[in-house]
């Protein structure tokens, strides 16, 4: 038996240049192969006869798969790189391999680093990330946590749900913080009025019931407001609520801005509203505008009349 594998191992040195060192290494990976399959076979079928729940069996599998290939690319490096340089050489492959493999969660860490340290966004501030809005309620190492605002529900109202964001996006995707420093949002709503009202006296109406509303009510709120102006830069010219006049296809357009609390921008619009509701029934001279079609008849109106006296 020697003899024929000494027989075998001078074939293929000569004929294929394999040295005796290198057909070594070919039969060690061979056999490590061999294991890490019948391995796998092994453990997967105990899977599937044990674990009942095919959710958990599909992450056990991928966990064990994950698993014997590590295992198996330490060990085929261990087989193919021997002595110092070689260890220092599969170190260097090994960091490399990790640094592929773990870009993800290594990002993870880097973003919470930022976050800590930088301090974007805390729990409890009202943020949008991307796509995503919502009120931070959790943050950890690989991911922070949002209740969601907005989506399918209006005026930034909880729909219910909790998304989970990976930390590595705050480095490629932009941050909106309605709560850090400035803690007011403004908010327009626009009523729009016919050509025929009275829009002069809507607009004095309007005025009153935005300066009934807003956030910044005294002499503190408004000296908070600026000062939180001045550490992030921000200038307003005017912090007190203004109505601007617009004309459109309808009508005049008189839209309202007001300074309020990122969490009651639907309860002030809503209070603002019925007061506007009240207001406008009270006056005869305002009425609200609405796309409207209007038809035209000329014998009625006496146009077909006047076209054949010019005539």
């Amino acid at each position: 038996m020697p003899e024929i594998l000494n027989g075998l191992s001078s074939w293929f040195e000569i004929n294929m240049g394999l040295s005796a060192d290198t057909q070594l290494k070919i039969l060690w990976t061979l056999a490590v192969l061999s294991i890490l399959f019948l391995t796998h076979y092994v453990i997967c079928f105990l899977f599937s006869v044990r674990v009942k729940d095919a959710a958990r069996r599909c992450t056990l599998r991928k966990t064990m798969t994950m698993a014997l290939s590590t295992a198996g690319l330490v060990f085929f490096l261990r087989i193919w790189i021997a002595g110092r340089h070689g260890l220092a050489a599969y170190l260097g492959i090994l960091s490399a391999g990790l640094a592929i493999a773990m870009q993800d969660p290594l990002k993870n860490i880097a973003g919470w680093l930022f976050i800590a340290s930088r301090k974007p966004f805390d729990v409890g501030d009202r943020i949008q990330i991307g796509d995503h809005k919502g009120d931070v309620i959790d943050r950890r190492i690989f991911q922070f946590s949002l209740i969601e605002i907005g989506n399918w529900v209006c005026a930034d109202q909880s729909t219910g749900r909790i998304i989970h964001v990976p930390n590595g996006m705050v480095f490629s995707q932009a941050i909106a913080n309605y709560n850090q420093g400035f803690n007011f949002i403004w908010n327009e709503i626009g009523v729009l009025v016919t050509f025929e009202s009275d829009w002069k006296k809507a607009k004095e109406i309007l005025m009153k019931i935005a300066e009934a509303h807003t956030a910044v009510q005294s002499a503190h709120a408004e000296a908070q407001v600026r000062a939180a102006a001045r550490k992030f830069l921000i200038f307003f010219q005017h912090l007190t609520p203004i109505v601007w006049t617009n004309v459109e296809d309808c009508g005049v357009k008189l839209t309202m801005r007001y300074l309020c609390e990122p969490r009651k921008r639907r309860s002030s619009q809503a209070a603002i509203w019925e007061a506007v509701l009240e207001a406008f029934s009270r006056e005869s001279g305002i009425d609200f505008a609405y796309p409207t079609i209007r038809r035209y008849d000329d014998r009625a109106e006496g146009k077909v009349q006047q076209a054949r006296a010019e005539r």
